[in-house]
């Protein structure tokens, strides 16, 4: 990719996303610029990446594809410094929550070529899940650069807006989910008499397993479920546990709550 990247920012997130362009090779380091809020947070980027960190403008004069990866409550003071110095063929990508395509337009004040995206926090170990979506001012170019940037470190799908705050239910909190299903049948193994550390990595690979089954089978999940129930075997009965517990509508209506409280924000 012969661009220049640039990072306002450089949290969890930002530094995943950095650290995945990176060692996938799609740019040189000498093409990244990076601002952050505080000196040691830049001497540790420097340190570990070696890229160039700068200010907030001097970032987002060199960049064309630039990442404003802050928090959503400074993300239009940041704006509202940078927005003089940022050209018509920029690329603006944010990661914040809450942020909407229509908000970035109205706070540059003209046109300018917006991205939205969703990463969720397996993005620090190379397997997030991102939704994308784009203004009316970006072409296919850009959009490809996007594309890969995210590809480098998990996984992204094209998702039209509205339907963000259901993915941040399926999928940007969703790691919460999955991090208590873990826990509780860890948990639940340690009960059993198994250590601690080997039930933690049990669970987790298992998880890590079916997951990967789905994604590579392209087999429906009931499906795979009803492959390991054999007739009158341990796994059925612990099925019909879950289910007489209320498992099923548990996930649905903390998925259902979370969506909601997007909305609100």
């Amino acid at each position: 990719m012969n661009k220049k990247i640039g990072f306002i920012g450089c949290g969890n997130m930002g530094h995943a996303i950095l650290k995945g362009i990176i060692d996938s090779g799609l740019c040189n380091v000498s093409d990244v610029f990076v601002s952050a809020r505080t000196k040691e947070t830049l001497e540790k980027i420097r340190n570990e990446l070696a890229v160039n960190v700068c200010s907030n403008i001097e970032v987002a004069q060199k960049s064309d594809i630039l990442f404003i990866a802050v928090k959503p409550n400074i993300f239009k003071s940041i704006i509202d410094e940078i927005k003089s110095f940022v050209s018509n063929d920029t690329v603006i990508v944010s990661i914040a929550a809450g942020v909407t395509i229509d908000n970035i337009e109205q706070w540059f004040g003209r046109e300018i070529k917006a991205t939205r995206t969703m990463p969720n926090t397996p993005a620090l170990v190379g397997e997030s899940m991102t939704a994308i979506c784009f203004n009316e001012y970006m072409q296919d170019e850009g959009k490809k650069d996007i594309f890969d940037i995210f590809n480098s470190f998990g996984k992204c799908e094209e998702l039209e807006e509205k339907y963000f705050h259901a993915f941040i239910a399926v999928s940007g909190s969703s790691p919460a989910y999955i991090f208590m299903l873990i826990e509780a049948m860890a948990d639940s193994a340690v009960q059993m008499g198994i250590p601690r550390s080997k039930a933690y990595k049990f669970a987790a690979q298992a998880v890590m397993g079916s997951a990967k089954m789905i994604l590579e089978t392209g087999m429906h999940p009931g499906a795979l479920k009803d492959m390991v129930c054999s007739p009158g075997g341990t796994t059925i009965d612990a099925v019909i546990e879950l289910e007489n517990s209320g498992f099923r509508s548990s996930v649905e209506k903390a998925m259902k709550c979370c969506e909601e409280k997007s909305k609100k924000l």
